[in-house]
């Protein structure tokens, strides 16, 4: 038997989502109107709050918590790739 996340499980984390959003949004600095690079510590800033929520989707809303230990590795790992990636096209774009 599976156990699915209760409703107050599911709103606190919906609304920690929305908070990491806005905390995203603001250290991209979606305000500017020149397209110049973000600092390094906005675009860190915005890949360690993009795993989290990646990860807070997948352990409450995918419900990997309740699965075996292979699903979530493969699922983080996934992740964590995906952010490595990420994090070295960018390091790369501001040192050419």
């Amino acid at each position: 038997m599976t156990l699915l996340p209760g409703q107050r499980r599911l709103l606190i984390t919906w609304a920690m989502l929305m908070v990491l959003t806005l905390v995203s949004m603001a250290s991209a600095r979606l305000d500017q109107t020149s397209w110049e690079a973000l600092p390094l510590w906005s675009a860190a800033l915005v890949l360690v709050v993009t795993g989290f929520k990646a990860q807070r989707l997948l352990m409450v809303y995918l419900n990997l918590r309740q699965s075996s230990g292979a699903w979530k590795g493969a699922f983080v790992g996934i992740i964590t790739l995906t952010l490595v990636l990420i994090s070295a096209g960018y390091l790369y774009a501001r040192l050419m």
